[in-house]
Parts: structure tokens; sequence; C-alpha cells
């Protein structure tokens, strides 16, 4: 099987008591892996399942063509390549604030830290039914852009409006699974905690690497 699910890089209990043990757990044993195994088992014998290479490079090349497949190819594509970005963008020893590269480009495209947020967490919010919001790199200009996709899409997919399409360097899920045992339907008290766990170093990395070739 050419995709695999790792482990977190964290104890499921390290980012209570913003995000409980039980629905990391379940979230990334049951909902993540269940996507990785559909994956897996939708692309046997075709061209993806012999592809070779870093199993992430072959993930972003397939989403990028992603219109070109199946509708349980995108989805369980994009499940899978949106919940490895999730875990890698928190973290339970979270710095305040982003980093100055990070912060600068922040300031320049919203104003200021806290005008982003609240943008962001507001994208987020209205995001109806299941989704994401993000802060992507955009395709068309290099700005950073903030937006909302539908079920596990995402900025590199070939499918998304232009204007939104990017490289991500942040994403919120905000399907119910993602909070309802600590939350309920409180989805904008889960965004508000989702702002003490961000791993800013890891948001400024890839900010750095999406306009290193532009």
């Amino acid at each position: 099987m050419i995709f695999t699910i790792p482990s977190l890089p964290y104890a499921y209990n390290a980012l209570e008591p913003y995000i409980d043990a039980r629905t990391m757990e379940l979230h990334h044993t049951k909902h993540h892996q269940t996507y990785v195994d559909t994956l897996n088992q939708a692309i046997t014998g075709t061209a993806i399942a012999a592809a070779e290479g870093a199993e992430t490079l072959i993930l972003e090349r397939l989403l990028r063509s992603i219109s070109s497949y199946s509708a349980v190819v995108q989805n369980n594509a994009g499940g899978h390549f949106n919940h490895l970005f999730f875990w890698d963008s928190l973290t339970p020893h979270t710095a305040q604030r982003p980093g100055e590269v990070l912060l600068q480009a922040i300031e320049k495209g919203f104003g200021s830290l806290e005008a982003f947020k609240r943008i962001f967490s507001t994208t987020a919010v209205m995001r109806f039914g299941s989704g994401w919001a993000w802060l992507s790199v955009a395709k068309q200009d290099g700005s950073l852009i903030i937006s909302s996709t539908a079920n596990q899409d995402n900025p590199l997919m070939d499918h998304i409006p232009l204007a939104e399409q990017g490289i991500p360097i942040l994403g919120l899920d905000v399907w119910e699974h993602a909070y309802y045992l600590l939350y309920q339907n409180r989805r904008i008290a889960y965004i508000e905690a989702f702002w003490k766990l961000i791993h800013w170093e890891i948001v400024e990395n890839r900010l750095i690497e999406a306009t290193k070739y532009r």
C-alpha cells in the first residue's frame, strides 16, 4: 500500500484542555485511517499505486490533477493530505506569536495579526456543514489568501476556483468529528481554542518553502 498513516508528533492527550485525548485518538485512528485505507483500495492497479518517490510528493501531485480521478479518490486523497497537514499544524508548545517572516507577510496581507485571526475565524465559522478553513500562498500572485473548502477539498486541488487555489500553510478542520465530544455544537469555542495550539514555526517554514521558487 502506497499511502500510510504516521504516528502523531505528540501524545493524544498533549493538546488538552483545548482538544481532548479521546477526540484526537478517534480522529487519528478511525477517521484518518479510513481515508488512507479507502484511498489505497481505490488506487489499486492504477499508475498512482506504482508511482515512485516520497509519499507526500506523490500525494501532492495527485491532488494537483485530482479532477482526472473519481470522487472516491478525490475525497480520500484530500482527507489523507488534510489530516497529515492538520496534525503537523498543531503543537502543545505553541509560541504566542508567529515568527518575523510570517508576521510581516500576515501584516502585509491583512493589516495586522488580529485582523488575520478575525477573518480566518469568521471564515471557519461560516463554512456550512463539513469542511476546512485555509491560509494559503495564492497560485495567481503569491499573496496570502484565506479561503474555505467543503468536505475534504483543499487549495492544491485543480477543481477549486482559481482565485482560491494555492499552497496551503495553515488549515483548520471544522468537521464535527474534530471537536464534537468536547465542544458539541460550539464551533466558535473550538476555533478560539485552535489559536492556542498553532505550530507557528511550521507555518512559517511552509510560507518560506511556498515562496522560494516563485
